[in-house]
């Protein structure tokens, strides 16, 4: 039952639409963690800390956080699966000489696939550089994520890779959101207008506070 499901086309969306609304929520979440930079090192870092103690002692620690993390990697990898099958699906059952209309089609929905790779080649990037520090500048300092981050955005390229991975993040919210809610049943005539106007202000809400952070060290309100 489960790979019929899988197999079809409906049940490719469905897990894309759910997988996207689970990322979408750990967006909110992190956007809002994110912002308690602008409240100093002391809040920032004791929040980072937190993280690592959410439901102790019933959970020892981190494995919250790990329980996260796993969640989030399946939903990415389901999301991305699905989405690849899915185009490769509606290659194959197009005319070889039928030509793409892009007037018919937003820019959102046109650079949905390009947004996806970007945004799956920054979350590798992101782990690299705030997580392990593998790639981090400046020498990462385990335990002092405030200063992490200040160290990444006081660097041209980390703001480059960020601002432009956040600008994805906001056109695949902004076309994802809608499009899950069609797939999930949400839709209408008469909610359509609603769903976008939610989903523009989402996109708009999440972009601006992602790109708050990088902006607030360019300019010393965060150093």
């Amino acid at each position: 039952m489960a790979r019929t499901v899988w197999d079809s086309s409906v049940g490719k969306k469905t897990v894309m639409a759910v997988s996207g609304l689970i990322m979408l929520m750990y967006l909110v979440a992190h956007v809002i963690g994110n912002l308690k930079i602008f409240f100093g090192p002391g809040e920032f870092n004791h929040y980072a800390h937190w993280l690592r103690t959410v439901g102790e002692p019933f959970m020892h620690y981190e494995w919250t956080l790990w329980l996260i993390r796993v969640v989030l990697v399946v939903a990415v990898v389901a999301h991305a699966v699905s989405a690849y099958q899915l185009s490769r699906r509606g290659m194959k059952a197009r005319p070889s000489k039928y030509v793409h209309r892009k007037a018919r089609t937003s820019y959102a929905t046109r650079t949905m696939r390009w947004g996806g790779i970007i945004l799956g080649l920054f979350i590798v990037w992101h782990i690299l550089d705030l997580t392990t520090g593998t790639v981090h500048s400046g020498g990462f300092q385990e335990g002092r994520p405030y200063q992490n981050v200040v160290d990444t955005f006081s660097t041209w390229y980390g703001n480059v890779v960020y601002l432009v991975a956040m600008l994805a993040v906001g056109l695949h919210i902004r076309h994802g959101f809608w499009s899950a809610a069609q797939t999930l049943g949400a839709g209408s005539r008469t909610r359509d207008r609603a769903l976008k106007t939610v989903a523009d202000i989402l996109a708009l809400l999440l972009t601006a506070g992602f790109i708050a952070v990088p902006v607030g060290v360019m300019t010393g309100v965060v150093s």
